[in-house]
């Protein structure tokens, strides 16, 4: 599940005021985010993640 433009837009904002801060910032937060999603929908391994998804082992 992709996240929208406009998705992403409501819920950048509410991950980054929960989210600790650390020294180096998420490279890939929204791409995490869309492939939490996609897991959930469907319940699949992270090893049967689409690669538009990104890759499992990031």
């Amino acid at each position: 599940m992709a996240l929208t433009d406009e998705q992403w837009a409501v819920l950048e904002p509410l991950v980054e005021a929960c989210r600790p801060h650390t020294k180096v910032p998420p490279q890939h937060l929204r791409r995490t985010i869309g492939a939490i999603l996609w897991r959930h929908d469907n319940g699949a391994k992270w090893r049967a993640l689409p690669l538009d998804e990104g890759p499992w082992w990031m």
